[in-house]
């Protein structure tokens, strides 16, 4: 096999390219200027308008197919008893670089943006135990007030009427509404849709995810559909260029909260409440029982039941997947990995504090 010079320069290409991610990190303000707020915005607006049409997801077919072709050289590389090894291996290196190129360029760069928080003008601060009873306390109050508004009684679980799709069109009106108080977070273009992997997703336990090569976000179809607006308008957050974890959790309940619709504001409440309860779990445990009594009985059972459905797909693989996702989110700037979603309670505390919910 000769030796292709692309493919040895686009291998070299790889780490020069690691090299910058490192500047990179050390610049945020150049990043949120020059690319979050300068051409980012006119990539992912690109990629929303010439495949949010198409009714399925562009995104996993790549994924399908990428999938196929590393499979297909594996087998090729034991059949041949790995002749021309290093060529081959010069070769793998060079796709992966032009795929690590167009990562950061359609969408990576974001990880390394200037937080969120800043971006609202919050003050954030570390907080007590107090004040996140109290930001919990206020979710509950209004939880328990979206759930009675929708059921008429506190023992009923709500359930969500609404298609899959239906919900992709009425999360963008949240956005639409939140743009007034904060026109940062603006939403154009919607490219958002059921993911072809929805089963898959179920057993590596995701919700949805953003695929940075198509700008299309993709949400599991099975998920409970309680949940579903939020998961909807966190997916929509990492489009408009918010890549970290918490930061679209908390723009997802903010999108979600100001929609006009009652089962996305309780969903709203419904995702702060989880996340905020489980905070205070690992903090006090008899605080969480305690503050579980003030819940509605239909709230509850809502919880139970998605619950009950992530436990059915439960498996040897799953921890296999979150390890390496882990891994993946630590690499790119977020250094408690997974963990990172839960510290989307920073930001509703500075939000309801701001604000004086309480």
């Amino acid at each position: 096999m000769k030796w292709n010079k692309k493919h040895i320069y686009l291998s070299i290409f790889l780490p020069i390219q690691m090299f910058f991610m490192q500047w990179a990190e050390n610049n945020p303000e150049k990043i949120e200027s020059y690319y979050s707020n300068g051409i980012y915005p006119y990539i992912s607006s690109f990629f929303r308008i010439i495949l949010g049409w198409i009714p399925f997801s562009i995104g996993d077919i790549l994924l399908g197919f990428g999938l196929f072709v590393f499979l297909r050289f594996l087998y090729r590389l034991i059949k041949t008893r790995f002749r021309n090894l290093i060529p081959k291996l010069v070769h793998l290196t060079a796709i992966f670089s032009v795929i690590y190129f167009c990562f950061y360029l359609f969408w990576g760069l974001n990880y390394y943006r200037e937080p969120l928080a800043k971006n609202l003008n919050y003050q954030q601060k570390k907080y007590t135990t107090e004040e996140l009873q109290k930001v919990t306390e206020h979710i509950i109050q209004q939880l328990n007030t979206y759930q009675l508004k929708i059921t008429k009684n506190d023992t009923l679980k709500v359930e969500n009427p609404y298609s899959q799709k239906e919900m992709y069109i009425m999360a963008v009106t949240g956005y639409d509404n939140l743009t007034k108080d904060f026109p940062q977070l603006k939403y154009q273009f919607k490219s958002v849709k059921s993911s072809l992997m929805s089963l898959l997703q179920s057993y590596n336990g995701t919700s949805g995810y953003l695929n940075p090569l198509t700008g299309e976000a993709q949400v599991n179809d099975r998920v409970p559909k309680t949940s579903y607006p939020t998961t909807t308008c966190h997916e929509m957050a990492h489009q408009i260029g918010f890549a970290a974890e918490n930061e679209a959790n908390f723009i997802g309940f903010l999108a979600a909260n100001y929609n006009d619709d009652l089962y996305f504001k309780y969903s709203s409440y419904r995702m702060a409440f989880g996340y905020c309860i489980s905070e205070i779990r690992k903090r006090d445990s008899g605080l969480s029982k305690q503050l579980w009594k003030i819940v509605n009985k239909g709230i509850i059972k809502d919880f139970n039941d998605s619950y009950l459905f992530w436990q059915q797909y439960k498996n040897p693989f799953e921890p296999l997947v979150k390890k390496g996702y882990n891994a993946y989110l630590k690499a790119n700037k977020q250094d408690k990995g997974l963990a990172s979603y839960n510290y989307v309670v920073d930001l509703l505390i500075s939000h309801f504090d701001k604000d004086n919910h309480f």
